[in-house]
């Protein structure tokens, strides 16, 4: 179900880490597949090399069968083919998310349908939207680091706003999103702290 009005930008869950997502309840929820953003996400802006943690968490979602593919607005192919190949998952290049047309391309190559599929990224004006915009169940996750383009700089003030507004009419829960979640996941020794 495509969410309509203010809440098409509303994420069905704010989780501090992709590694805080465990894919067993994903399967018991009815999720085949997994469309995951690549910058702060599951890498920081701009670089290669993926953390150690990350790569378990990917491991364990192949482990339980879920299909993975990444999805980013990044123009640099390059990039994204090593760090796809290294992780063993699909990728789709130049998404143009919020747009539906990469969404649909890796729907396409997972052999999945919208409503099984969830969208995990770091963004709400990409990621989210977009996911939301393909009925997909959509995770937002924290950024993993603060360093990233200057447009995503802005629109995070905006995200705030929104996530705040959520949480106030109760859309979602308190301290989703909050700066006292982010804190809590540099104490644990998060990626970026």
């Amino acid at each position: 179900m495509n969410k309509q009005g203010w809440l098409r930008w509303c994420p069905d869950e704010v989780v501090s880490s992709v590694t805080d997502i465990d894919p067993t309840t994903l399967v018991q929820q009815g999720i085949r597949a997994v469309l995951l953003d690549l910058d702060n996400t599951l890498v920081p802006w701009q670089r290669m090399d993926v953390p150690e943690v990350i790569r378990h968490w990917v491991e364990a979602m192949k482990q339980t069968g879920l299909r993975l593919c990444l999805v980013s607005n990044t123009r640099r192919r390059r990039r994204l083919e090593v760090i796809s190949k290294d992780l063993g998952i699909a990728y789709v290049p130049k998404a143009f998310k919020p747009r539906r047309y990469g969404l649909r391309q890796a729907l396409e190559q997972l052999g999945t349908a919208p409503q099984q599929a969830v969208m995990i990224g770091d963004q709400i004006f990409t990621d989210v939207w977009g996911g939301n915009r393909m009925g997909m169940r959509t995770i937002l996750v924290l950024p993993m680091a603060r360093r990233e383009f200057i447009g995503t700089k802005v629109s995070r003030l905006l995200e705030r706003i929104l996530l705040w507004a959520y949480r106030r009419a109760g859309v979602l829960p308190q301290g989703a999103g909050t700066s006292e979640t982010i804190s809590t996941s540099k104490r644990r020794g998060g990626i970026g702290s």
